[in-house]
């Protein structure tokens, strides 16, 4: 099973690393952007391990990364889309 990044997921990965490098910096940012793609990557190995979240929209499913992001995603025949990575209390509501 491949795992495919939504466009907003991409731009959640962007928001994400350039406020740690603002904090952290950049080697910092690097690294736990690192984790975070991998830890959607075993999603590839174990799609159904999230937590289904029907309550936002029909088929999603979400996972904690390191107690500080939640990556939101939907399972089909072929690929995991991941849709969404919230991060430090980020609300996760609405359609996605």
């Amino acid at each position: 099973m491949r795992v495919e990044l939504s466009r907003l997921a991409l731009a959640d990965l962007e928001r994400i690393g350039d406020w740690i490098a603002a904090n952290a910096g950049a080697a910092v940012a690097l690294a736990y952007l690192d984790r975070l793609e991998q830890a959607c990557a075993v999603l590839r190995d174990f799609p159904r391990r999230g937590t289904p979240r029907d309550d936002l929209c029909p088929g999603v499913r979400t996972i904690s990364f390191e107690g500080r992001a939640t990556i939101a995603y939907r399972v089909d025949r072929e690929q995991v889309l991941i849709l969404g990575v919230f991060h430090a209390g980020r609300l996760l509501s609405g359609p996605l």
